[in-house]
């Protein structure tokens, strides 16, 4: 742990939508937060790990998950809703396509070790949830990894390397087992846990019962011990 870094380790998946949320308000509080600066490490989860390499087109997935889509149509609804108040768009129309997540990870993956996975996890939440982008296609995901510079050979590469992919199953397995069942999870500093998309009081309550706040001299003042002023 670095010294005077407050740390977040979220756990979240990009096929997520309370994911997104949570990123959003952990975002806010972190924009809030008056004290230690805070870093943020995100690591990865799957939802559902049995979709087929082709996806799920929205009714299929919808039905596999709610069994009707009244059901899943009021889930949608609530979620669009809350998701305009944190300014994202949900886009849960016909072109909407539920994509198996392993590739995604292994290129965040990647993109961690070459310091812009914060920047590719917005990237691919936006095109998942917003643009309605087919993230299984091979021309949708080199288009978007050109966008940082990666050759569409280095892209194919990281996709096909199971020894990624294998990491990546590592360290979702690695979570599970310390009681991860849903997501977005953050742990803040070891010490807390947050389970879900939370406001962002609950995450500036974290990081106060962790760090105190930074003091600014602005002008004259009492002190409490001694009562001088």
């Amino acid at each position: 742990m670095k010294e005077n870094i407050i740390k977040i380790d979220v756990i979240s998946d990009v096929a997520c939508p309370w994911c997104y949320i949570g990123k959003r308000r952990m975002e806010q509080a972190i924009q809030q937060w008056k004290g230690r600066p805070v870093e943020v490490e995100w690591h990865p989860f799957q939802l559902d790990p049995t979709i087929p390499i082709q996806g799920f087109d929205r009714t299929t997935y919808m039905m596999n998950k709610f069994g009707d889509m009244e059901r899943s149509q009021e889930m949608t609804d609530r979620i669009t809703a809350v998701g305009l108040d944190e300014g994202i768009k949900f886009n849960f129309g016909d072109q909407w396509l539920a994509v198996n997540t392993l590739p995604l990870h292994q290129l965040l993956h990647i993109a961690g070790i070459e310091g812009f996975k914060d920047e590719l996890k917005e990237r691919f939440l936006k095109a998942y949830f917003d643009e309605n982008l087919h993230l299984n296609k091979v021309e949708v995901l080199n288009d978007i990894m050109a966008e940082y510079g990666w050759s569409s050979e280095k892209t194919a590469e990281i996709i096909a390397d199971d020894t990624i992919a294998n990491q990546v199953k590592q360290e979702i397995a690695h979570y599970q087992k310390i009681g991860v069942s849903g997501v977005p999870f953050f742990i803040i500093d070891n010490q807390y846990g947050i389970s879900g998309a939370q406001p962002p009081e609950v995450f500036l309550k974290a990081f106060a019962s962790i760090a105190p706040l930074n003091q600014e001299t602005t002008g004259d003042s009492c002190d409490l011990e001694t009562g001088e002023c």
